[in-house]
Parts: C-alpha cells; sequence; structure tokens
C-alpha cells in the first residue's frame, strides 16, 4: 500500500496562493540559484522556512511578490493548518532542486 497525503482544505486561499506563488517564483530555472545565494547570504539554512519568512528573502526575488507584500506577513495570516502545509510545500519545492545545485549550496542543505 502506497502513502497517500491527506488534503485538508485551505481556510484563507488568497494568501496561501500568494505565498504558494511566491515559492514557485522562488524556485523556477532562472531564479532558484538567485534564492539559495540570498539564502546563503541572509545565514540561514535552506530548511528553515520561518528563518526565511523571518530575514525577507523572498522579497529579494523579483516578481515573487506583488510591491509591499511581505511573506512573512502572507504567512501569519494563516492558520496553523495552513501554515504546515505552506511549510510542507515549501520542503517539497527544496528537495525538487537539481542535485548539481544541491551540491554546489551543500552548506545552507547541510543539517549540521
Amino acid at each position: 500500500m502506497a502513502f497517500e497525503q491527506a488534503t485538508i482544505k485551505v481556510e484563507k486561499e488568497k494568501e496561501f496562493g500568494e505565498l504558494k506563488s511566491a515559492i514557485v517564483t522562488a524556485f523556477s530555472p532562472e531564479n532558484v540559484q538567485k534564492f539559495l545565494k540570498r539564502v546563503s547570504s541572509a545565514g540561514v539554512r535552506v530548511r528553515d522556512f520561518d528563518l526565511i519568512l523571518a530575514k525577507g528573502v523572498f522579497e529579494q526575488i523579483s516578481g515573487a511578490l506583488g510591491d509591499g507584500q511581505r511573506a512573512l506577513a502572507l504567512y501569519s495570516a494563516l492558520p496553523v493548518t495552513d501554515q504546515a502545509q505552506m511549510k510542507e510545500f515549501y520542503l517539497f519545492k527544496i528537495e525538487e532542486v537539481a542535485p548539481e545545485l544541491r551540491a554546489k549550496f551543500q552548506k545552507i542543505y547541510q543539517y549540521y
């Protein structure tokens, strides 16, 4: 029997969609290296989603968020269940990064 993730309804679809779009934009082929460089220069590990939000890394990627939008504010507006789904989506996206880029940024990918 294969693992199947349970689907949980998103409560705040607008904020969830905007933040999800920012993550997709950050991990797009044209932006992923730039995003990883920003994470590295912020001195944060790539899996530390909360700290990446606090340091405003998504705001530094052009086209990720609308003018004046803050990823942390969008995330904070979400209920806990939506936050958990967003964090899981983000962690899924960092694992999709090409192996050669993960090797190049191994310092931010390593656990400790």
